[in-house]
């Protein structure tokens, strides 16, 4: 362990829990009004909700809908709490990109040389990039109930949300992650194509897998992004939700065990 690691943790010990949520709710302040200085920043979160609900309702709504029975109206109830699952996936690289980005800024580095907890500063981001989340998620569900989302079940909506909020706090683990060991945003946001594409449309998220090839359906039952889509279903449309729910918990439990050290240890150790 280098000096300055050395350092770095033994100032963490030396601050108490008290001290820690005083910094995290400093710098949430401080991110929100980074917000405010620039609100082009919150441009995906307004639009990626309308423009991928009204493309996946009216360009595939109809075949997808015939296929399902219940036409387009019918793939409104299905789509849209598969979309609260892609938003929980979409907005989380917004971490890792505004993370590198603080980097290359010298933001990190001023923030480093104060006598707060480094955990603060991952901490304070995630629960930022959760609020962005949860907007979009209301500006989503606006736009659902204008093409015709039926509510059945409002405490379901909520579980669906937290449920999504749970498993997109995991998920940011792996993208602050990215946003220290990469050079630069653009690397994140490529590395985070990567990861997503695949996961979003190798699930259930847009369609039924029953018709997938065998091995895309071998692929989309172990995808969280599956188990999440058809659990938030579940509860906001009704039918099974224990096994989807649990295994979505235990996707978001893992990822956070595994990548939340691996984040921390690279923060404190980057020079």
């Amino acid at each position: 362990m280098s000096a300055a690691t050395a350092t770095a943790t033994d100032a963490d010990a030396r601050i108490p829990l008290r001290g820690h949520l005083r910094h995290t709710g400093a710098l949430i302040r401080r991110n929100l009004l980074w917000i405010k200085q620039d609100p082009e920043s919150m441009m995906d979160a307004v639009l990626m909700p309308v423009i991928f609900t009204l493309l996946f309702v009216y360009v595939f709504g109809g075949s997808i809908g015939q296929a399902l029975g219940g036409g387009q109206d019918g793939y409104v109830q299905y789509v849209i709490p598969g979309m609260i699952a892609m938003m929980s996936m979409t907005l989380s690289q917004g971490v890792g990109t505004g993370f590198s980005q603080d980097f290359n800024s010298g933001v990190m580095d001023r923030f480093r040389s104060l006598p707060i907890g480094r955990g603060s500063v991952l901490f304070a981001k995630i629960s930022v990039e959760l609020a962005r989340m949860l907007f979009a998620t209301v500006v989503l569900m606006i736009v659902a109930v204008l093409v015709g989302f039926d509510i059945h079940h409002w405490g379901g909506l909520f579980a669906a949300v937290g449920l999504s909020t749970v498993f997109a706090s995991s998920i940011m683990w792996v993208f602050l992650t990215l946003g220290v060991i990469l050079k630069n945003a653009q690397s994140v946001q490529a590395m985070g194509f990567l990861v997503l594409f695949p996961l979003q449309f190798g699930s259930s998220i847009f369609a039924p897998t029953k018709d997938m090839p065998g091995w895309l359906q071998a692929f989309t039952d172990y995808n969280p992004l599956s188990t999440l889509a058809d659990a938030s279903r579940g509860l906001m449309v009704g039918g099974p939700v224990a096994h989807d729910l649990w295994v979505t918990v235990g996707w978001s439990v893992a990822i956070t065990a595994v990548m939340a050290p691996v984040a921390i240890h690279k923060f404190r150790t980057k020079n």
